[in-house]
């Protein structure tokens, strides 16, 4: 997964300017879906939902910088511990503080003892994790200079990682990556890993070998461009070790961002991100602040060239690799807000069976098959666009269609009282 890289910033969605060849190659072999979906405009929420299958408002992480993965939440890694699976995360985490030393923690929100839930208390066997952002290029320091920002990588055993940690910052994870994948098929175990890049967010620092493929553009554009490209390098490092070790057919590869872009527009500072012909960025439950780049790469199940039109999301990740392995775990809190995807991946999926709740902030919204209504004032009014007619939900038919508002406002509104529930517990056994 990518940090707040906009739908339109890969050149498989059409970018013409950043270089991606890897994840278009990856495009190209795999599935692409033209409309994936974050679990939520920003970091932390996406994130834990890409891990529960759940929407993060029932567990408590309602912003970047705000709650901790409970115990109680059952997680993919938690969950294939009991299947044999050896299990790793890379990179950011932000799912809660990684120490209990508040001078140690650079996160943006509450931090101490009461929000530790590091990764390796959430079935992580193997770990390699910040807590929040660091810079993209030489993490450990400022940007562009040789101070302290005040970051570290953490590992499994609770103690912070020294060596190796200049360059690129996709390269510093992936470097992590290949030892452990390397391992687990040495070792004969199957293996679960979870790459959570820092690309590109801010700070967005690049080095010059990637700024020089950009030099006709400006010094801000050369480090946003040239850090997605490093990026890209380092998913086609993954996808030629995983062939070279004999192992790619029987492995899904999925990618995505966490959320839309930042920045106002795209246009100035090195928030450069685009969000394709989609309204809002980073932060909006609006299209461009949720619907990201998102790829599925299986060979032995998946021909090359599949597109699909059908709504996804990282809340499906759970659902559909437990489905792909049948087998439900004990203990596990219901209900999902994802669906399996393996029925699409099977070509036996027409459309989405269940629609797709967003809430973050005041904005509450409900992405069905074909229309969404979206709500900026806590569900006071709507508006209701036609994803299909009108992808840049520039209409508002919530006058014209006041029968499919109606009808979607009545199960968004029992989805809400849903995830309050859950939140208050009542989906722990």
């Amino acid at each position: 997964m990518a940090d707040d890289m906009g739908w339109g910033d890969p050149g498989f969605n059409g970018n013409s300017i950043v270089k991606t060849p890897n994840l278009d190659a990856m495009a190209n072999a795999g599935m692409r879906f033209t409309r994936f979906y974050s679990g939520a405009p920003v970091c932390s929420p996406t994130r834990g939902s890409c891990l529960t299958g759940r929407h993060p408002y029932r567990y408590g992480i309602f912003g970047a910088n705000s709650g901790h993965m409970p115990k109680e939440e059952i997680t993919l890694a938690e969950a294939l511990n009991t299947q044999g699976y050896t299990t790793g995360h890379f990179g950011k985490w932000h799912l809660g503080t990684l120490t209990t030393k508040e001078k140690d923690s650079n996160r943006g929100g509450p931090r101490g003892a009461k929000h530790y839930s590091p990764p390796w208390e959430n079935g992580f066997d193997v770990c390699f994790s910040t807590e929040a952002k660091v810079p993209t290029w030489n993490p450990m320091k400022s940007s562009e200079s040789d101070k302290p920002y005040g970051t570290y990588y953490w590992r499994q055993d609770g103690t912070k990682v020294t060596e190796n940690l200049e360059g690129d910052d996709s390269r510093v994870i992936m470097d992590r990556v290949v030892p452990f994948i390397l391992n687990a098929v040495k070792t004969n175990k199957p293996f679960f890993t979870v790459i959570w890049f820092h690309a590109p967010h801010l700070p967005v620092v690049t080095g010059p070998k990637y700024r020089e493929m950009y030099s006709q553009y400006s010094e801000d554009e050369q480090h946003y461009y040239g850090c997605i490209t490093a990026l890209d390098e380092q998913v086609g490092r993954l996808r030629s070790e995983l062939r070279g070790l004999g192992i790619a057919d029987n492995t899904m590869l999925w990618f995505c961002s966490d959320n839309g872009p930042e920045g106002k527009d795209g246009k100035s500072g090195r928030s450069r991100g685009s969000a394709g012909p989609f309204r809002g960025r980073k932060r909006s439950l609006l299209e461009g602040g949720v619907r990201v780049p998102g790829l599925l790469e299986w060979p032995a199940q998946i021909n090359a060239g599949q597109v699909t039109d059908i709504p996804c999301s990282t809340s499906d990740y759970f659902p559909t690799v437990m489905d792909a392995l049948g087998f439900r775990m004990e203990g596990q809190p219901e209900p999902t807000d994802g669906v399996s995807l393996l029925p699409l991946i099977e070509h036996k999926m027409t459309e989405r069976p269940l629609p797709i709740g967003f809430e973050s902030r005041k904005q509450v919204s409900l992405t069905g098959n074909r229309y969404k209504i979206y709500s900026n004032d806590n569900g006071k009014t709507y508006m209701l666009f036609d994803l299909l007619d009108d992808p840049g939900e520039n209409k508002d038919l919530a006058a014209e269609k006041p029968q499919v508002l109606q009808s979607m406002k009545t199960v968004l509104v029992k989805w809400r009282k849903s995830c309050k529930d859950s939140l208050a517990g009542t989906n722990y056994s």
